[in-house]
């Protein structure tokens, strides 16, 4: 691989620190949290010990200040090693930044120094049974009445939903008004009316706990708004370039790890008298993928260059998130029909990863949604 001059050697001990955490608090047990259906509550606690959560916070908050190659550096780490249960960049990287960038202060205080901690769980509520990638379709509503929005409806496919302690909800405040009737507010779990449904049971990503949440006639005071009435719409655009960018980040580092992998495989496995990787077409197949792998790495890191500097646009993103999370399934494809029938087995990495990767085609915004983007751009 190219070397990454964006990452210094700070960022390399940070890089080594996580891979050592990861390696001994969450490897040993993911397989049990695939059958949970949730990772243990514990490890965010023990996260937040180690500098691994919502590290761009500033100090004030009890944040370390970091670049967001920090955040970076974390997803790199859960994708390589096929942690898809532990949702903390959606917690760091998504939910922490709507509070600091359009929190009150009494806000910020309250919340983020316990989301850098690990003692609150973030989560976001937007997708809705009837409104996946539409977010201007969402029913959710919430009515002022008095000092207290009264909030009803329901969300689906929440990530984080099962444990969070603490979920940004999207709500229509005003139905007439389109995209300008959207507002975010700060729901807290065990509020009168909040209730959290069933673990979903989903074809990859077993260890995340991904839920449905519903509100009844669930009451908030006005100071639970987040930012201005109306001005959800626009905030959710301003923030979701970066949450498309930690999608590509997951997409590239599980697509090297599944060739690390198959490389490893094909290198042992024999067939015929000799081993796979020996075959000419085994040979031009793992040639493909590390090149377009490799094609990937750089535009990935491009995207992060504009990003330290405020300037990754919504179609630079969009191309981003389609061509990263597409090229991840297309690798994982090809490795897993390397490893002939025992990629199929769940027992091996690359069968888990293959059924994880099929929903980041999907999530943030579906693939065919970012070639409309790409198109209105253009």
């Amino acid at each position: 691989m190219l070397p990454r001059p964006l990452f210094g050697s700070d960022h390399e001990l940070f890089r080594d620190s996580v891979r050592r955490f990861l390696e001994a608090e969450a490897v040993p047990f993911h397989a049990q949290w695939e059958k949970d259906g949730h990772v243990d509550r514990a490890l965010w606690r023990k996260a937040g010990e180690q500098g691994l959560l919502c590290s761009h916070l500033p100090e004030a908050y009890g944040g370390m200040g970091a670049d967001f190659l920090y955040s970076t550096v974390v997803i790199e780490e859960i994708g390589r090693l096929g942690l898809t249960g532990i949702g903390f960049s959606l917690h760091s990287d998504i939910v922490a930044p709507y509070l600091l960038h359009y929190g009150t202060e009494e806000q910020k205080q309250r919340y983020l120094p316990r989301l850098v901690s690990g003692e609150l769980i973030g989560a976001i509520a937007m997708t809705e049974p009837g409104a996946g990638s539409d977010l201007q379709g969402i029913k959710t509503s919430a009515v002022l009445d008095g000092d207290h929005y009264v909030i009803n409806g329901s969300k689906t496919f929440i990530t984080n939903g099962y444990l969070a302690d603490l979920v940004i909800v999207v709500a229509r405040t005003d139905p007439a008004a389109g995209s300008k009737g959207i507002s975010l507010f700060v729901v807290e779990a065990g509020t009168p009316g909040f209730d959290k449904g069933k673990r979903l049971e989903k074809v990859g990503m077993k260890a995340q706990d991904t839920a449905e949440l519903f509100f009844q006639d669930v009451r908030v005071p006005k100071d639970n708004l987040l930012g201005q009435a109306g001005s959800g719409f626009v905030y959710l655009m301003q923030e979701l370039p970066q949450e498309r960018l930690t999608v590509g980040i997951g997409a590239l580092a599980s697509a090297e790890a599944a060739l690390r992998w198959t490389l490893d495989y094909t290198r042992e496995r024999k067939a015929f008298g000799k081993v796979v990787a020996d075959f000419q077409n085994t040979r031009f197949k793992l040639a493909e993928m590390a090149t377009e792998v490799q094609v990937g790495r750089v535009f990935l890191d491009r995207c992060l260059e504009l990003h330290l500097r405020g300037e990754l646009d919504v179609p630079t993103a969009a191309m981003l998130k389609y061509w990263s999370t597409d090229l991840q399934c297309k690798v994982l494809d090809e490795c897993v029909q390397l490893h002939g029938g025992y990629g199929f087995m769940w027992e091996y990495p690359v069968a888990r990863a293959w059924a994880d990767a099929r929903v980041q085609r999907i999530y943030a915004g579906t693939n065919e949604i970012m070639k409309e983007i790409i198109a209105r751009s253009l």
